[in-house]
């Protein structure tokens, strides 16, 4: 297995101690891990108030640091790793990038700029199903809309999962999905 570089984007909570275990959980696998703090040290305890503040900031803004951050890397050939908000990041910023390696998506995707196209990008999602903020027709559609970019794309459903299921200090959390989550991203980083 070859050891990835993996740029982790947190969720609209911030950068919260989930997101530092995940990363160790990566590192553990034997990959290097970045995790950039897009919100430059604020966290949140509800969705509504990491969305006011992501707000506030503007997404042209959010997407600046996401670049900043991963671009003294994007030479080494990067995997796009993210969370809800922070995958959305992630997958906006590996569409843009020639030399991504992969997309791991976990409870979140984004729009598609028109035109854009990837040669063959591995790309894995892992959604709740159903989430409130990924509707099962956005899911379609954005499937479709990245097959024709070129991807390679798998879409894994957990039923009855809340949205930020893999956070183990939210509601949402539900330990059999984020388990299986976990064992078939790896697998997933693995095979890059």
């Amino acid at each position: 297995m070859d050891r990835m570089n993996i740029m982790l984007f947190h969720s609209t909570y911030g950068l919260r101690p989930a997101v530092h275990a995940s990363a160790d959980r990566l590192r553990a696998a034997g990959h290097e891990v970045r995790v950039p703090d897009l919100f430059e040290g604020h966290t949140f305890e509800t969705v509504e108030e990491g969305m006011a503040f992501q707000e506030e900031i503007g997404k042209d803004e959010l997407l600046k640091r996401a670049v900043l951050a991963a671009a003294p890397y994007s030479d080494q050939g990067l995997v796009y790793a993210g969370f809800s908000l922070g995958a959305s990041v992630a997958q906006t910023l590996a569409l843009g990038d020639a030399k991504a390696r992969g997309l791991l998506l976990l409870h979140g995707t984004s729009d598609l700029a028109p035109n854009v196209t990837v040669d063959d990008l591995p790309v894995q999602l892992h959604v709740a199903d159903p989430d409130a903020f990924e509707s099962g027709d956005w899911l379609n559609s954005w499937y479709l809309q990245m097959q024709r970019t070129g991807a390679d794309v798998e879409i894994y459903r957990y039923p009855g999962a809340g949205h930020l299921y893999t956070d183990p200090d939210l509601p949402d959390f539900d330990q059999a999905a984020a388990d299986l989550t976990w064992k078939v991203a790896l697998g997933f980083l693995a095979t890059l």
